[in-house]
């Protein structure tokens, strides 16, 4: 009888562009990833549905810190949609709800029924998706068989476009600010065309700050040893580039550290920002007030090190 090793979990930070295959939830995505590295902690930044595939940027350690942030960044994804049948799901791998014949329309109808699902709309996510109801999502109770309501919620879609048509498919390209859900958007698209349609393919081409992300998949992480699934990772700083930077002389930091609030030089701009040492490392998070007052929000592990006595930035 053979035993299974039992992984030992390390320390890790850094951020892994993982391109999520078909066929798993973006949990199992993250726990296989997890136990190859053998990071103690890991967090993803915004749920692919097992269907989808493409962009999933997973955080080890005090990367983890970002994931929020990152949840409500941009995103774009491409999808192929199929005209004239809706599903429970409003994708492929629901159960039939109704099929309907599919309009002989032309683009210019495509075209108008897609200006409609532009810029900051009303959109209501779907019956099974993630979303909390009563502190248990919503997926949860409608395999139950629940009746499940879900209200409206204001979205913003900053790009809708049809790349093809082939018969009762449809390929489109989405680019869309958090919480909007593509699988919604193509149920909507089909109700204004008056034929209904569901989700085929979905694939996330993005996420910002990651615009052109080098991915890695599951497989080829497996196939690596540890110090070159290592190398795979991005430093904690890459998930920051879209945040203003401030750099702290190393006194500052050291403060900083300790959880001080910092005066900085006159004329600061407001707002939040991302807190850097003088070796470049990021220290944490942190928000300029109107007062011109540096206050941190969250630091990071290795920023307590600045604070300590005796110890150069």
């Amino acid at each position: 009888m053979t035993h299974r090793q039992r992984t030992v979990f390390r320390d890790l930070d850094g951020i892994l562009l993982l391109d999520k295959p078909r066929g798993i939830s973006s949990n199992q995505a993250l726990q296989r990833a997890r136990h190859l590295l053998r990071a103690a902690k890991a967090g993803h930044t915004g749920s692919l549905d097992p269907l989808a595939t493409g962009l999933l940027p997973i955080c080890f350690g005090e990367a983890t810190k970002l994931a929020g942030h990152l949840l409500g960044s941009r995103k774009a994804y491409l999808a192929v949609a199929r005209l004239g049948v809706t599903t429970d799901t409003e994708d492929a791998e629901g159960q039939v709800l109704r099929e309907r014949p599919v309009p002989a329309f032309d683009d210019a109808a495509i075209e108008h029924a897609l200006t409609r699902l532009r810029g900051r709309i009303r959109q209501r996510p779907p019956v099974y998706s993630a979303l909390k109801q009563g502190g248990e999502p919503l997926y949860a109770k409608a395999r139950r068989g629940e009746q499940v309501t879900v209200g409206e919620r204001e979205v913003e879609v900053f790009r809708l476009e049809l790349l093809g048509r082939d018969g009762d498919r449809l390929r489109l390209e989405v680019e869309c600010g958090p919480g909007t859900y593509i699988r919604s958007l193509v149920r909507d698209l089909g109700e204004a065309l008056g034929c209904g349609a569901h989700i085929l393919e979905l694939r996330r081409l993005w996420v910002d700050p990651f615009r052109q992300p080098a991915m890695t998949t599951l497989d080829r992480l497996e196939a690596l040893d540890e110090a070159g699934r290592e190398a795979l990772l991005l430093p904690v700083e890459a998930g920051l580039g879209d945040w203003r930077r401030i750099d702290l002389e190393p006194e500052q930091a050291r403060r900083l550290g300790q959880g001080q609030t910092l005066r900085l030089a006159e004329g600061a701009t407001p707002g939040p920002v991302a807190v850097f040492g003088r070796a470049g490392r990021v220290l944490g998070l942190g928000e300029i007030g109107l007062d011109g007052c540096l206050r941190p929000q969250r630091l990071f592990r290795w920023a307590a090190e600045a604070a300590k006595p005796g110890v150069a930035d």
